[in-house]
Parts: structure tokens; C-alpha cells; sequence
């Protein structure tokens, strides 16, 4: 069979699937002569979803003969030992997979035709399941534990749930590979199946010019009095953000939230503090950066790309004094938000993790009084401060609520490393109702190879947790918790809220 059939019987195949006829798709999979590691694994994918464990075996059994590398094919093979009990061979093939990512924190397999991300962490969870099944406790135990050094934000809660059944010695529930996402062929390669026409029909063409007998090679004249205008000039994209200013000094910073600069630089001005230090941004790096170390620099959009170029440089002379930095008057070196790597890049800041129904991380100055902390987690979520519980363990006690009459000297004394983790719980409001949950559904379907951003498809419906910025929204769908653009959703009105 030639590459061309095999790849339109692959491509048959995987439209059979998207429609949801999987008996039509299993057998044209089965039909192709000579089958590629990848559609061996689809094989093995839908023989799974009838569970037919042998034949799915034996699928997963030709796709690692022809790609002894492909860690996902370990993993599914992983599974289908773990369905027929056979823990051994389900803990072997889940070492191998392990062993495939090559200390990688995940696999994206987007680029191969596979919507999906094998996660380490994953992996090591089945790997103590399997060990957790044959009785050895304690390796399963060391697993999970390696598993949180391999964790994303995303995985966070699937390992903690599993450390705390293994601790209890009780079974907790596999990571399983969804068996409908298939590997597709190469969309290039398919839109080249199809016949194009090139040249199109003729066209008869009837010249402007009263008995004009032109025959030749050489081009017709124009048969318009005015040639073509000129071209526009090129229109601003996008506008900067910040005010440009040109650099006059050198510049070398003394702490990590300071920005190195020499004379002659652009950068552009995000705030401005009333100590005379500015928080600038320089090549994609903000930071901060006196003031009187910078020069206003005015752009039109109507001047000539040459315009500017001989303009001299400023006469060397000594910089001016470098102003004293004053706590609260001095702007953050970033105006990204909340982040945490702005915080703690300032010392006297101690960084809270708070654990919700997902977990975040916000910074307050150390020894902060209880209400400027509540103030500042309930903006994380967007709830009123009434709204909410602080408490020093899980459980929201009488002695670990943190309320205005709270010890915080005392609590502030426990934060080791200036890092302290706290739990949060949501109260119910004076009228007896909870807070309600603010639900968007997907206008498009919004894929991203950063583990950090949350993968959904177009219809699905998507839980606000917060407010990233003005573009970006952090959310949770389907069990994942990550952040995603805010112009792929729209808010599901109040009554259709309601009535789910």
C-alpha cells in the first residue's frame, strides 16, 4: 500500500472517530496493510474503549516494535496491564515511560498529531499504584514524593489527594490517557490529497484600446490616464506600552529589582515614584531606574525612519547622585500583577500560600495586621472580605480562625523562610445563600503547549477562580486549573446559571 493510501485511510479513520462511529474507524485502521507505530497505538486506543484487553495489548505490543521511544505508548500499555490485573507487567511498561521523558516535566505531543501531554508526575502516581497494588506501601510512598518535584500548578491536587491515600495505605484512582484523542495525520499532507487546478479556467480578455493588434512578449502600457497611487505609509500596529524615555547615564543596579542600563538605551517608563525612581521596561525586562538618569524622548508616527540619526549623543559628564529609595514611595520593578516572583524579590515581604478549592500565593509585608492579609486574598478572588475565613490549619477551629483579635505576632513568628501557609474557607452570606460561582462557556477552542494555561474545546463550560489582568482569566475546567485568554469565553448569564 503506498504512503498516499494509508495516509487518506488514516485520515478516513480519524473523521469516523470525531463523529463518534468507532466500529466504522476500527475497521479502516485495521484494513491499512502496513500500519505506522502511531496508527497502531489508535488501534490499541479503540480496542481499549470496547475492552477488548487482548487485542488492545497486542495493538500497544506493535506500536513500541516500531517506536521504542514512544512514551506514551508505554503509558497505555501501562494501563491495559493494570485493567487485567497484571500489576508487574503495569508497573515495568509505567517505568519505562518514566524513563522515556528523560527527566523532562512532560511530553507534548501536539507536534506529532496527539492533542495531548504525558505529565511525569503522571506517570510516577500509576507507577506507586501498581506498587501500591502488589503491597509495597513504602515505594509507592517514595514515588508520590517524587512525583511533587515533577508537579504542576495544574497536577498539584491529583498528587496531594495521592500522598494522603498512600499515607492511609488506601488505593487512590489511576491517571488515565483519554482513549477518543487519537494521533492524526500531518494536515499538510492531507490538504494534499486533494486535486487543485492550478491554472483555472480561460478567460477571454477584450483590450480597452480601439483596434489594438498587440502581439508579442513585451508588457501592455497602462490603458489609465493616473498610475497607481502611492503606497500609504505603514500604520502603527500596536502601541508601546509605557513613555519612551532615551537613557543618559550608565546605570548599575545594587539589588535584583534594579535594571542595568547604559547611555543611548530606549526604554519606556511603566510608573514613576515620588522618591525619583521609575520602574522602566528594557528589552522585554523590567526593573527599576533613577529617574533623573533619563531623558523624555518624543516619537511621531508621521517622522522618516532616517530622521534621528545624527543626532549626537550627550556630552559625557558625571551622572547626578543616585536618589535614596523610600519603602512605599519607590513603584514596583513589575506591573504584571500579583505574581509571585515579584514578590519575592523584596525582602520584607512574606509570601502566603493560601489553600481554596485551588491554590494561590499572595505577599504581604511581614508582621501585616489581619485585615490588610483578608483585604488582600479577597481581591485574589474576587470575593468581599466578609466572605471569607482564614484559619492556621484545615479545619476552621475557634483557636485557628484568624480574626481582627488574633495574636499576629505569634503567627508571623511561625512563617519559616518568610513563607507561611494558610487555609481558606468561603462563608455563607447574612441572607442564607453562598457566594455563586461566575461561569463562562468557550466561544473557540483554546489549546497552548504551557503547562501553565488551562486546554479546553469550544462549548465547554469553564468556572472563573480570578482575574489575571485585563486580557487573561484563571480558571477550572474539567478537573484542570490554569489561566487562558479572556476573549476565548463569555459569561453564562445568571438564569442559565440558575437553573444548572
Amino acid at each position: 500500500m503506498s504512503f498516499v493510501d494509508t495516509l487518506r485511510q488514516w485520515d478516513q479513520a480519524v473523521t469516523c472517530v470525531d463523529v463518534q462511529d468507532l466500529t466504522e474507524a476500527l475497521r479502516i485502521f485495521l484494513s491499512i496493510q502496513e500500519p505506522n507505530s502511531k496508527i497502531y497505538f489508535n488501534i490499541g486506543c479503540l480496542h481499549l474503549l470496547n475492552r477488548d484487553l487482548d487485542a488492545a495489548e497486542k495493538a500497544f505490543d506493535c506500536s513500541i516494535g516500531k517506536d521504542e521511544h514512544l512514551a506514551v505508548a508505554f503509558f497505555q500499555r501501562g494501563m491495559t496491564f493494570y485493567r487485567m490485573k497484571r500489576y508487574e507487567e503495569s508497573l515495568a511498561d509505567f517505568q519505562q515511560a518514566f524513563k522515556a521523558l528523560r527527566g523532562n516535566q512532560l511530553i507534548d505531543y501536539k507536534a506529532l498529531g496527539l492533542r495531548y501531554k504525558l505529565y511525569a508526575c503522571e506517570v510516577l502516581l500509576n507507577m506507586a499504584l501498581s506498587e501500591a497494588q502488589l503491597g509495597n506501601w513504602e515505594k509507592a510512598h517514595i514515588n508520590l514524593v517524587k512525583a511533587l518535584n515533577y508537579k504542576t500548578d495544574a497536577k498539584l491536587n491529583i498528587i496531594d489527594r495521592a500522598l494522603d491515600s498512600a499515607l492511609k495505605q488506601k488505593l487512590f484512582k489511576p491517571v488515565e490517557f483519554p482513549s477518543k484523542v487519537l494521533f492524526k495525520p500531518n494536515k499538510h499532507y492531507v490538504a494534499e490529497l486533494e486535486k487543485k487546478d492550478y491554472l483555472g479556467k480561460a478567460k477571454v480578455v477584450a483590450s480597452v484600446v480601439p483596434q489594438d493588434a498587440f502581439s508579442g512578449f513585451a508588457p501592455l502600457k497602462p490603458q489609465v490616464e493616473d498610475g497607481p497611487a502611492c503606497p500609504k505609509e505603514p500604520e502603527v500596529l500596536r502601541a508601546l506600552e509605557g513613555e519612551p524615555h532615551t537613557v543618559l547615564f550608565k546605570f548599575v543596579p545594587e539589588t535584583s529589582d534594579e535594571l542595568a542600563v547604559v547611555p543611548g538605551n530606549i526604554v519606556f517608563v511603566l510608573q514613576k515614584g515620588a522618591d525619583n525612581w521609575a520602574s522602566v521596561i528594557f528589552n522585554e525586562r523590567r526593573g527599576l531606574v533613577p529617574y533623573n538618569y533619563l531623558e523624555r524622548l518624543e516619537i511621531s508616527l508621521a517622522s522618516k525612519p532616517n530622521e534621528g540619526q545624527g543626532k549626537s549623543q550627550p556630552l559625557s559628564r558625571e551622572p547626578p547622585t543616585r536618589p535614596e529609595r523610600i519603602q512605599g514611595l519607590t513603584p514596583s520593578g513589575n506591573s504584571s500583577g500579583d505574581t509571585e516572583q515579584d514578590e519575592q524579590s523584596t525582602d520584607n515581604l512574606c509570601i502566603v500560600k493560601v489553600r481554596f478549592t485551588f491554590n494561590f500565593a499572595v505577599s504581604v509585608p511581614l508582621g501585616s495586621p489581619s485585615a490588610i492579609l483578608i483585604e488582600k486574598i479577597s481581591k485574589k478572588l474576587n470575593l468581599p472580605s466578609t466572605a471569607i475565613t482564614l484559619s492556621l490549619t484545615s479545619e476552621a477551629t475557634e483557636q485557628s480562625v484568624i480574626t481582627p483579635s488574633t495574636e499576629m505576632e505569634s503567627m508571623w513568628r511561625g512563617a519559616s523562610g518568610l513563607r507561611i501557609t494558610l487555609w481558606c474557607h468561603a462563608n455563607e452570606h447574612t441572607d442564607g445563600t453562598r457566594q455563586s460561582e461566575i461561569h463562562l462557556v468557550a466561544l473557540h477552542s483554546y489549546e497552548s503547549s504551557n503547562p501553565e494555561d488551562l486546554n479546553f474545546h469550544q462549548g465547554d463550560t469553564i468556572t472563573l477562580l480570578s482575574k489575571v489582568n485585563q486580557d487573561w482569566l484563571e480558571g477550572q475546567c474539567s478537573g484542570a486549573t490554569g489561566i487562558f485568554p479572556a476573549s476565548f469565553v463569555e459569561e453564562v448569564p445568571v438564569n442559565d446559571q440558575s437553573s444548572e
